[in-house]
């Protein structure tokens, strides 16, 4: 039979290795970490909901979904690679994969713009307070969440639509914990190459240029707070330095797989489980 006419229903998730103590061991680590990550966002969550002054607190508006993209993030990934270290048929249909990478782009993409918004309202608490409350109003917090969540649904299906239209028809091995675009569209049983420059264009600039935009607006905070009084910069030093270590962590992973030419398989996957894992917010 010809291979073109063949075609895959599912992918095989090669996970992080073949070992069954390793994958027993595994289990507990990311199950646990799972675990931690989950509980943490929830309580800011709840936290945030159920107090009516942090609720009405612009920062902690932002704070609560900005816990709820995180935990969302971890859960598209995590409960299938730990259940996955217990099963040895590590497989997923072909439309669950491909929801997999919707959902993990739509979200990443959300997170990156909702990032911006936290700085824009840092720097306009820091640097106009007096102008704060009317500035950083309810309408406005609404609008910027629903804007975040707007530009984010662009950024997948830009690749989406046409990433569902390709023919699967030969190798189903995807050597991650999860579907990837990268991984996924080199499978198809056609050339991909202008997809997956693409992919690099979307995601990859994207990521790279939200971080800049972030360094820039923690660089203007820094100096306009300087310009005022050193005390206000050591102060505000303190604060940013937490949440710029936190920013480097989010997008180091992704402008790492998505632009980074050079980038191995195998320091993927490693990014790839810290990035689905690791949300220190």
């Amino acid at each position: 039979m010809d291979i073109m006419n063949r075609s895959t229903s599912e992918f095989v998730l090669l996970g992080l290795t073949n070992t069954q103590e390793l994958e027993i061991f595994f289990f507990f680590i990311f199950l646990l970490a799972y675990a931690v990550t989950v509980a943490g966002n929830l309580l800011i969550m709840v936290t945030v909901t159920f107090d009516s002054l942090l609720y009405s607190t612009p920062m902690y508006f932002l704070l609560g979904n900005l816990s709820f993209l995180d935990m969302s993030i971890s859960t598209i990934a995590t409960p299938k690679m730990v259940t996955d270290f217990l099963r040895e048929n590590k497989t997923i249909s072909l439309w669950g994969c491909m929801a997999q990478m919707f959902f993990l782009h739509l979200l990443g993409g959300s997170e990156m713009t909702l990032l911006i918004v936290i700085a824009v309202d840092w720097y306009i608490a820091i640097c106009k307070p007096l102008h704060y409350t009317s500035i950083m109003n309810r309408r406005v917090l609404v609008g910027s969440v629903l804007l975040s969540w707007a530009v984010s649904f662009v950024h997948p299906m830009s690749q989406m639509v046409f990433t569902i239209t390709l023919p699967f028809c030969g190798p189903n091995r995807v050597d991650n914990i999860f579907c990837d675009l990268p991984l996924v569209l080199k499978l198809a049983c056609m050339e991909t190459y202008v997809l997956e420059l693409l992919v690099t264009a979307d995601s990859g600039l994207l990521s790279f240029i939200c971080f800049i935009l972030l360094l820039i607006s923690y660089t203007v905070i820094l100096v306009s707070v300087r310009c005022r009084s050193s005390g206000g910069l050591s102060k505000a030093l303190s604060t940013l330095s937490a949440h710029i270590s936190v920013v480097t962590l989010f997008f180091g992973p992704c402008i790492f797989i998505y632009a980074w030419p050079f980038s191995s398989f195998s320091v993927d996957k490693f990014l790839s489980v810290f990035y689905s894992l690791s949300h220190p917010y």
